[in-house]
């Protein structure tokens, strides 16, 4: 995905197709991390094609000179280069998988490769042993955030890391009696404040512009799925906890009137207008502050999201391989060299995301503020990644993520209470689940 879409908090993702998914898993073998195709320890050698998501507008020579060299390195190679829009792109992946024509690398997020890695068509990196030889060479949490639920093993090689730092307006929190230099950490702290921010305010002032997405449930500390991923558990008293708090919030005036229907968009205007105190966003929104809201921009703070656990929130990008390729050895090597240390680095210092190589994020780079607005964002961000997870469970659909933000609609709303509301969107959601 594009990366600057990638620290938005609530990145739309679309919805991979039930019924392409169906025929997928009809035409595929079992995920045993075997399959067809040439043998992953043969020559690195044929044509391979690789699809991105949505990197041609900003990045074409990028990627031509990326394959260009790789192409030097392996002369008996040939890389082509795909790039598919946002729109749509699951649909396609989707299409692909079933025909049996899904690109030899793909870039996915674990959302997306756990439909097609269920389906048989993803190769287990975990259990390729020269796949998974590369492994030390990235984080463990990148690693991770790749390894897929019930499916023992990770299935694409990490790409780049984002996560949003939180702005704030350091002047709506003087106005309101609260330490500027202090902003909250934890969610008793953010309530805490909220509340401070209405009544100083009289009600004309909101803190945030948007309600709980699952990460806010994880950050808070919730229990989002059971052990093996087979049913949501957000309902649990600790999840009730956190709606009823923010259904006092709503109903105090610390949350904007507008949360309950507000796109990141609608949300980050409110934050420019300074009518919320608080917004997540990234290094390109500094530039429109700086032209659009000088005051906001003289008074604005970066921190991070509140979080009760101690490990930030990070969206995680990847690398898969297919499965049934025609020349395995290639593409596990392309992979690779798309996401070692020097790549990953250099695609990082082009745009404002963060390699998932070891080592990477202790370069000055990401550590030492450069006086700029991009640096500034740049190492808030890099520091929040030390520890990060990706809260977001890769079964959750983007069906699911709906029916959990119109029931919590409802709840703010009064028309359900916070337990109901999130028994009848756990309820919902593990349906979907037994569908997939």
């Amino acid at each position: 995905m594009h990366p600057s879409r990638g620290v938005v908090r609530r990145t739309v993702r679309p919805a991979v197709p039930l019924l392409a998914l169906a025929l997928a898993l009809s035409a595929c073998g079992s995920d045993d991390g075997g399959g067809g195709g040439s043998a992953a320890d043969g020559r690195i050698e044929g044509r391979i094609s690789f699809q991105t998501w949505n990197l041609r507008a900003g990045y074409k020579d990028y990627f031509e000179s990326l394959a260009k060299e790789f192409e030097k390195q392996h002369p008996d190679v040939t890389v082509r280069w795909l790039d598919q829009p946002a729109e749509h792109y699951a649909d396609k992946l989707g299409a692909d998988a079933a025909a049996g024509t899904l690109p030899d690398v793909v870039n996915v997020s674990p959302d997306l490769s756990y439909p097609l890695a269920k389906a048989g068509v993803l190769l287990n990196l975990d259990k390729e042993p020269v796949a998974a030889k590369f492994r030390d060479e990235y984080t463990a949490e990148a690693w991770r955030g790749n390894t897929l639920p019930g499916l023992d093993g990770s299935y694409a090689f990490p790409w780049y890391l984002t996560t949003g730092p939180l702005f704030y307006n350091k002047s709506l929190f003087r106005e309101a009696g609260l330490d500027p230099e202090k902003p909250p950490r934890t969610y008793d702290e953010l309530f805490t404040a909220a509340a401070e921010m209405s009544r100083r305010s009289g009600g004309r002032t909101a803190t945030l512009a948007g309600t709980p997405a699952i990460e806010d449930f994880g950050r808070y500390g919730v229990r989002l799925m059971d052990d093996d991923a087979g049913r949501f558990t957000y309902n649990e008293p600790k999840g009730v906890e956190l709606l009823t708090r923010y259904k006092r919030l709503h109903d105090d005036g610390g949350l904007d009137p507008q949360a309950l229907t507000s796109t990141p968009e609608q949300a980050g205007r409110k934050f420019l207008e300074q009518k919320v105190a608080m917004n997540p966003g990234g290094a390109n929104d500094l530039a429109n502050f700086r032209k659009n809201a000088p005051s906001l921009y003289r008074n604005l703070g970066i921190t991070d999201a509140p979080n009760n656990t101690g490990k930030p929130n990070m969206y995680v990008m990847g690398l898969a391989v297919n499965r049934n390729s025609r020349h395995k050895a290639a593409a596990i090597a392309f992979a690779h060299f798309v996401t070692d240390r020097r790549n990953q680095e250099a695609f990082a210092h082009r745009v404002v995301v963060f390699p998932s190589t070891k080592g990477s994020l202790d370069d000055p780079y990401w550590t030492k503020d450069d006086g700029t607005d991009e640096g500034r964002v740049r190492v808030a961000s890099a520091k929040a990644l030390k520890g990060a997870v990706n809260y977001t469970p890769v079964v959750m659909s983007d069906e699911m993520k709906t029916v959990l933000r119109n029931e919590v609609a409802k709840a703010l709303q009064g028309k359900k209470s916070p337990k109901e509301a999130l028994d009848d969107a756990v309820a919902q959601s593990d349906r979907l689940l037994r569908r997939k």
